[in-house]
């Protein structure tokens, strides 16, 4: 292998100006054995390249050439194969992987200990070695690492690595050398005998070496023998002692210096985290929490306190005397503090509603004697007497949110004491506004029935009681009281106030039945205005609410609600223990606390609706507009929130009395009876649609529930057509076709002009309908002027019908020109015109005045004559020819007549 890698740094790499530095012998895995030189070269120039190039011998095997070249630096993994078992496989990995099979493991291992070393000393890249042993990736010797990279050091030192036999000449070497070709002439001239004649005394020199190495030997050993014998001398061992000595005292030193730091900085860690200030201390024993001032320096304190108990502690550090007193320390100043907060905040929520309940209109109606000195009474009474309006609790909310940061770190430290608080708002809330609530809807239905200036006279008699506010107050600070208010007088003045007021459980008969002052549009305009500020009251009361328990009891996103109370306020107010909470969502939280404190909006809610149903059942249309748009509102702003809930049950009831109205229209509709005696005219329930219609489509104007609306027409005009048409056949005084040819105008002509575009189809129909009775009426009127006339050529038609020639028919018995002449000689000018003048009579009593088809019909009795007139003709020129046959009035006698006729009446 010697010679050969020689002769490729002779042949091959010299010329390149680059260094052989390691060579094994190789073939492809897998193939047919083809030899191959695997060399790692550096380049003699810098900066250095590294290199591994692949050599294959000629096919004529007389020299040496490069087949494939590599930079090192492309190479990204080296794979032996197996590292504990000998095996000549190994795989290189560069753009691609390639896998060789060396001659021998050990030339193997010999050529990736090179490229190992090669790797380490070049590259700032490293390759990854992957199944190659330990003992081959050794580091470069240390007397190489201080070698500059750049120089043509040798790769390692040792005799094991034989990859580097060539060094930089230094300038006695330089000069050796020269003076050694001046002897030899022929060194230039014959560079092969000259190399020849160098190896052979290199030859020498080894000879030399080897002998002077085995004849040191010896000398080494006694060295070395000498050596061990000093270590035992009593100087050498005392040197060696107090080496010792000095070695472990540094140490220990270094130890004591570094335990000390560590101790410094735990020590500063626990006075850094775990200290209050004195001011802080005496801010939570002691601190002002009605001022702003005093509630500020609180909340700080509070925080500090909170980061102090917070704190991780590092291991070991609750062992400690001095920390377990610090914690102790807080544990004492949270419980203090947590104690006052709760007493204060609970003293504020009585305070603060006993005196909105004490201070409201309601209560001052109720019991006067109580007025504080200087307050106006007057103006409050006259503002509750006349206004709508819902006590605002914004100042309350105000003064409530100072605190709202302490809610915040006493939910983090006392949680049972921040439930506490939490039940307590929600009770003595409930009691306010069920009071307030109560009271606002007892006025919203005595305006609503119109008993307003009544009520107010019950109310100017009602009994004083001086001991009402002590029973007030006393059950707003017990344990189960509850705020009950004096509420049967304003039920009382309810139900009297709906007694008198006329009944109005309005269905489309009624409405046919009255006139334009029994609808009492008024009324209705009022009840809309009344049950729109009733909901536009609610809603900015409820989002407020909302808003403060989200900002004052500070809920995150995943909070506890009780499981086992109900939402609908049927158990006792308190809430159960943290214990038996489960996780909800913040909504969910909000939600319950929000149906605990409004629990009465949804039961007097239902109750004004049922009121107002009551009092007109067209009142669920405004209701369902109304109540629908404050749904859609509310659920735009939070589709799970209380008010979203609450107004979508209501909105179920608004639509069912809705359903429930429509369906008590049709039901009347079907029960209608008509007058035997008197002619029948516009039916009342047709009547009644187009008003129904007028009001419905005035209060769903850009409404959310148009549909509804649209569904509901369909149901009361398929009714409506199906009883005119029942109507129509049960007549006896009026012709079926004028009750239909009238009233089914009549809802054409409404359909048309309020142009709603889901009765189309209905429109049309209606259209057809009219048209159709219109013409049979008219056919079968006329029939009775003319009647033996009539008869006459309707028996000429049957005739030519049975196969007689229209020619013939003259010649028939009954139909002959005798007969003809007779017939029309009966009907003479003068008694034509009598015969209409008795047909515009009686069509006059057949048809009604507020329809006012009377000349439509006569126009068309005029054509409808035209038309038999000169069908008459045409058959008497068609089956008597020649005859000379006229009738005995003209057209334009006819057109006189029925003109003079219509001007006449």
């Amino acid at each position: 292998m010697t010679a050969i890698k020689h002769a490729l740094q002779r042949d091959i790499f010299t010329p390149n100006d680059e260094r052989l530095l390691g060579i094994v012998n190789v073939c492809k895995a897998g193939k047919k054995k083809k030899n191959c030189f695997l060399c790692a070269t550096v380049t003699t120039e810098r900066p250095v390249q590294v290199k591994v190039v692949k050599v294959k011998k000629s096919d004529k095997g007389d020299f040496y050439k490069r087949q494939l070249t590599w930079e090192l630096r492309d190479l990204t993994e080296v794979d032996a194969k197996d590292a504990s078992k000998e095996n000549p496989e190994f795989d290189l990995h560069f753009e691609k992987v390639y896998r060789w099979v060396a001659s021998s493991t050990a030339e193997k291992n010999s050529f990736i200990s090179c490229i190992w070393k090669l790797n380490q000393r070049y590259l700032r890249k490293k390759v990854e070695f992957v199944n190659v042993s330990s003992q081959l990736l050794e580091e470069l010797p240390k007397a190489e690492e201080s070698v500059p990279s750049g120089e043509s050091q040798s790769v390692a030192g040792g005799d094991e690595d034989a990859l580097d036999d060539y060094q930089e000449l230094s300038t006695r070497e330089e000069q050796d050398i020269e003076s050694m070709m001046e002897m030899c002439e022929y060194a230039v001239s014959n560079a092969e005998a000259f190399a020849e004649k160098l190896f052979k005394e290199l030859q020498v020199l080894d000879g030399a070496n080897i002998q002077s190495i085995m004849a040191s030997e010896k000398q080494v050993n006694i060295l070395m023998q000498l050596l061990d014998e000093a270590l035992t001398e009593e100087m050498l061992q005392s040197v060696k002692e107090q080496m010792d000595q000095i070695s472990q005292s540094n140490r220990l030193i270094q130890i004591s210096n570094t335990n000390n730091g560590k101790l410094l900085n735990e020590i500063q860690f626990i006075v850094n985290y775990m200290d209050l200030s004195k001011g802080q201390i005496r801010a939570l024993q002691e601190g002002d929490l009605t001022s702003p001032k005093g509630i500020e320096a609180c909340i700080n304190a509070s925080e500090a306190l909170l980061q102090c108990m917070n704190v991780a502690l590092r291991p070991g550090h609750e062992k400690l005397m001095a920390v377990k007193q610090q914690q102790q320390l807080f544990v004492d100043l949270r419980d203090t503090f947590a104690r006052r907060l709760t007493n204060h905040l609970n003293n504020l929520f009585v305070h603060q509603v006993t005196h909105l309940l004490v201070n409201s209109p309601w209560y001052l109606v109720m019991f006067p004697l109580t007025v504080p000195q200087g307050y106006d009474q007057s103006s409050t009474l006259s503002q509750h007497q006349t206004e709508l309006v819902l006590p605002k609790h914004s100042p309350l909310h105000r003064d409530l949110l100072r605190y709202a940061k302490l809610m915040d770190w006493l939910k983090n430290t006392h949680r049972e004491k921040y439930d506490g608080l939490s039940r307590t708002y929600v009770d003595y809330m409930s009691r306010l506004y069920e009071r307030e609530i109560k009271d606002f809807f007892e006025i919203a239905k005595i305006k609503m029935a119109g008993t307003s200036k009544e009520a107010k006279g019950k109310f100017a008699t009602l009994p004083r009681k001086e001991s009402a506010l002590k029973q007030e107050t006393e059950s707003l600070h017990g344990s189960s009281g509850k705020l009950t208010g004096s509420t049967s007088s304003l039920n009382k003045l309810t139900v009297q106030g709906s007694n008198s007021r006329r009944s109005q459980s309005s269905s489309l008969l009624d409405m046919g039945n009255m006139s334009a002052s029994d609808l009492d549009v008024a009324d209705r305009t009022k009840f809309d205005k009344i049950f729109e500020q009733v909901l536009s009251e609610l809603e900015p009361l409820c989002l407020a609410e909302q808003d403060f328990l989200s900002k004052f009891f500070k809920l995150q996103q995943h909070m506890t609600v009780p499981e086992t109370e109900e939402l609908d306020g049927s158990t006792p107010s308190k809430l159960p223990p943290p214990q038996t909470e489960h996780r909800h969502s913040l909504k969910d939280m909000v939600r319950h606390m929000m149906n605990k404190i409004f629990q009465s909006i949804e039961t007097e809610l239902n109750s004004l609706i049922a009121l107002g149903d009551k009092i007109d059942s067209f009142h669920s249309l405004y209701m369902l507009v109304k109540m629908s748009h404050h749904v859609w509102t509310a659920e735009n702003v939070d589709p799970a929130s209380f008010l979203s809930t609450t107004l979508g049950n209501v909105l179920v009831t608004v639509k069912r009395n809705f359903d429930k109205c429509i369906s008590g229209q049709i039901r009347q509709m079907e029960e209608v009876k008509i007058s035997k005696k008197s002619k029948v005219g516009i039916l009342s329930f047709v009547t009644g649609f187009e008003e129904f219609a007028e009001l419905a489509e005035t209060i769903f104007r850009n409404a959310e529930r148009r549909g509804d609306l649209d569904k509901a027409y369909v149901k009361l005009i398929r009714a409506v057509f199906m009883n005119v048409e029942k109507v129509a056949s049960e007549s006896q005084k009026t012709p079926r076709d004028v009750v239909m040819m009238e009233n089914f105008h009549h809802i054409f002509s409404t359909l048309s002009r309020l142009k709603i575009s889901c009765l189309d189809a209905e429109r049309r129909e209606a259209k057809h309908k009219y048209t159709d009775h219109l013409q049979s009426y008219v056919i079968n009127s006329l029939g009775q002027p003319l009647e033996k006339l009539n008869h006459f050529f309707e028996g000429v038609e049957a005739r030519v019908a049975q196969g007689i020639r229209e020619e013939e028919v003259s010649y028939q018995l009954a139909f002959n020109k005798q007969e003809l002449r007779k017939v029309i000689k009966e009907y003479p000018g003068k008694e034509v015109k009598k015969g209409l003048d008795n047909l515009y009579k009686k069509v006059d009593k057949h048809l009604c005045e507020e329809e006012s088809l009377l000349q439509v019909v006569w126009h068309s009795m005029q054509d409808e004559f035209i038309r038999q007139y000169k069908h008459f003709e045409d058959l008497i020129g068609r089956c008597y020819p020649g005859s000379g046959i006229t009738m005995e009035f003209t057209i334009q006698d006819m057109l006189e007549y029925f003109s003079s006729i219509a001007q006449s009446h």
